[in-house]
């Protein structure tokens, strides 16, 4: 089978489609794949990329095609134009790109913006080919969430944008069974099919060499929240809860990554004078598994919104894997799995009193209450969102595609 695969994000950005497209490689599937130049999530063009051009890697063994784009910035319009400007290099440029080529397939990777999938399905139109979407984020829902879009005009074109993009596919892939009903609601009659996230097998395995040594770590209770830090985490309760645990001198919060809110957090630190919460910085993905695996806990936090009620953050499959506590400071279905798991402990999204008691009644707990909380998230994660597993299952799902 060979196909092309759609998306935004790719490495050195780190997204799960890295992974998958990798592991479809070495089960034999052909990759080409369209991207844009790498930004996320500082907003600042990588190294080694230039904004203009057409630039081609070859990244074990998938052939990638950068396109165009103006980088995101900080948000706000530079955001809007960052997503419209992937959305019209590819219309223009992936046509004549991509004229020669022959696929079975085209797979679309669906995280925000959703708009990302407009020159994909123009480009199976046009080579008569079926688009297998993987929903990873709602719109319009994600956008007013976050607070970028708040015009209801706006909020209306853009869902019968959505509503287009969702009766056009083949097949829709959604990443939470929670996504099944709003996506049905905009997708007339396209089948749905729940097909969830995983991570990397790295995660799942003991790690080969020692993590390099970041700020926080090694100090006692180490509660560690690592990934993208934006709008959408709601970090504003790290800094409440960190502010209330102030005085047990050995709960420290390290906080791992980068985006549009780690200079509030790092702001917010040094104004109230929280020297137990430490913000370090962004590591390679490769090095992330050893640094889960040393800390005491795992948080992940979403805000207090209804679209992220339905959302499963990556992490929690990835902090799963790694066999630690974790503790889900968000609401509905990932707090649910985490419950379900018995893996650590659900509180409200956005709750920092809630936050701190559950940090103090892990740290408060025996070792192998938690070792067994540990333990109990990575039997989940085998059994439910297994790498290798998912990837058969996927290269399945575009076979019956492609070949119906």
């Amino acid at each position: 089978m060979r196909i092309l695969v759609v998306s935004q994000y790719f490495w050195p950005e780190d997204f799960r489609i890295n992974d998958v497209v990798r592991s479809l490689v070495e089960k034999g599937v052909a990759v080409d794949l369209l991207t844009g130049k790498p930004n996320y999530p500082s907003g600042q063009l990588f190294d080694g990329y230039r904004i203009w051009g057409v630039q081609r890697q070859i990244w074990n063994g998938v052939n990638s095609y950068r396109i165009p784009l103006l980088v995101r910035g900080r948000g706000g319009l530079r955001l809007a134009l960052n997503y419209l400007s992937f959305v019209i290099s590819g219309l223009l440029i992936a046509p004549w790109l991509f004229r020669k080529q022959k696929y079975d397939v085209i797979f679309i990777y669906g995280t925000s913006p959703i708009l990302q999938a407009i020159p994909a399905l123009f480009l199976g139109w046009l080579k008569k080919l079926p688009t297998v979407l993987w929903v990873q984020d709602l719109w319009p829902e994600s956008l007013t969430a976050t607070g970028y879009v708040r015009n209801n005009i706006i909020v209306a074109m853009v869902r019968s944008v959505v509503r287009w993009i969702y009766s056009n596919a083949s097949v829709l892939l959604v990443q939470s069974r929670a996504f099944e009903g709003p996506v049905r609601a905009l997708a007339s009659t396209t089948p749905i099919v729940y097909y969830p996230n995983s991570v990397d097998d790295i995660f799942a395995v003991p790690a080969s060499a020692a993590s390099p040594l970041a700020g926080g770590m090694g100090y006692g209770f180490t509660v560690m929240f690592a990934g993208n830090i934006g709008k959408a985490q709601g970090v504003d309760v790290i800094v409440g809860a960190a502010a209330i645990l102030r005085d047990y001198s050995d709960i420290h919060f390290v906080v791992l990554g980068d985006g549009s809110r780690r200079p509030y957090m790092m702001q917010a630190a040094t104004e109230q004078g929280l020297a137990n919460l430490h913000l370090p910085g962004r590591f390679p993905v490769g090095t992330m598994p050893g640094f889960m695996r040393n800390a005491s806990a795992l948080l992940v936090t979403l805000t207090n919104q209804p679209v992220f009620a339905v959302t499963v953050p990556n992490k929690v499959q990835a902090y799963m894997a790694a066999g630690r506590p974790i503790i889900a400071c968000l609401n509905g279905e990932g707090a649910r799995i985490v419950t379900e798991a018995k893996a650590g402990l659900a509180v409200p999204a956005e709750n920092a009193e809630a936050l701190a008691q559950a940090i103090l009644q892990l740290y408060e707990m025996p070792e192998g209450e938690r070792a067994k909380m540990g333990n109990n998230g990575r039997r989940y994660y085998q059994d439910h969102f297994n790498h290798e597993v998912l990837v058969d299952q996927l290269i399945e799902h575009l076979s019956n595609a492609a070949y119906k």
